[in-house]
């Protein structure tokens, strides 16, 4: 009986949670708009390094190369909270990455081709929630299991259908989208049959490389463009039977502010195609290994990408 109440509190909670996040989030943005009023764009990014960066290229291009001024709402949340925050007008546009959108917001079947992925879910978003979906900007951020190097070396570990053999006697740290989404942890534990010694943990995204590099779990759902698995020696499985879709990243705005300020869409269609995966998860590196300054690191990537 419990737990056949435990699914629709667990719903009621996520709706609570996100309904409280926006209220407070366009609380934020009407005392902005009374005390300066001084922005025109307000963009988002979901709660993790990646985002922070991806937000900030956004604004930046956004800044340099129109007369716009945006206003940065980093760490809002994850894919439903800036998905809804979006569709009420409370932000202007995110970053989000494909697979996401088209199996966690549209609610459909996995589709492994990228092209049609990504055509299906332009099409769906603007039938459905008036959002453009703009070109990739030229890197795929899938989703990655995770587990130690010295792991991978000790069992002989290439593959998600080997590390089968070993998750019952591991533990998994996720994060809680990942526990929760169609394309992520209940489908890719019935693909493999992975199998663990207690349920899996769920937290913070922050917190994940820490929690494996002390032990405290075994295998982790990271992202494949975290700059931190080269550097903690880390070791990504091979998804050898094609469980993850695509997930290429796409600025998404919302088309009633493309049509407000026609000089956006130029100035944001200039990213397409501008950063591979390795400049991705350096960009991360730098900002999650050596500390620097989002703001200098994106203005620098700029640069050199003459934008």
């Amino acid at each position: 009986m419990m737990q056949l109440l435990f699914k629709p509190l667990k719903r009621w909670l996520i709706l609570f949670l996100i309904t409280c996040t926006l209220v407070l989030t366009t609380a934020s943005c009407n005392q902005n708009q009374i005390s300066t009023n001084n922005r025109d764009i307000i963009i988002a990014s979901k709660d993790f390094t990646e985002q922070d960066v991806l937000g900030e290229l956004i604004a930046q291009q956004i800044e340099t190369t129109t007369n716009l001024k945006v206003e940065r709402k980093p760490r809002l949340g994850g894919s439903f909270i800036c998905h809804e925050a979006l569709i009420k007008g409370v932000i202007d546009g995110y970053i989000e990455y494909t697979g996401t959108a088209f199996t966690s917001i549209l609610k459909q079947p996995v589709i492994n081709n990228p092209k049609q992925v990504y055509q299906l879910l332009k099409q769906g978003y603007a039938q459905k929630f008036n959002l453009e979906v703009m070109e990739p900007l030229g890197f795929e951020n899938t989703f990655a299991m995770i587990i130690r190097g010295e792991d991978a070396k000790k069992y002989n570990i290439k593959t998600l259908s080997e590390a089968a053999k070993y998750t019952p006697q591991w533990r998994g740290g996720f994060g809680y989208e990942f526990t929760e989404r169609e394309d992520g942890f209940p489908g890719l534990a019935k693909t493999y049959n992975l199998e663990f010694r207690e349920r899996p943990s769920t937290m913070s995204l922050d917190l994940i490389y820490r929690a494996l590099t002390q032990r405290l779990v075994d295998m982790v759902a990271g992202n494949s463009t975290d700059g931190q698995i080269s550097r903690l020696g880390l070791v990504v499985l091979e998804d050898d039977k094609k469980y993850f879709p695509p997930y290429e990243a796409v600025p998404i705005f919302n088309r009633e502010i493309l049509q407000k300020y026609p000089q956006l869409s130029p100035a944001i269609s200039r990213l397409a195609g501008k950063i591979t995966a390795d400049e991705m998860r350096q960009l991360n590196y730098l900002v999650e290994g050596e500390l620097r300054d989002i703001k200098e690191v994106v203005s620098e990537f700029r640069n050199t990408k003459k934008l």
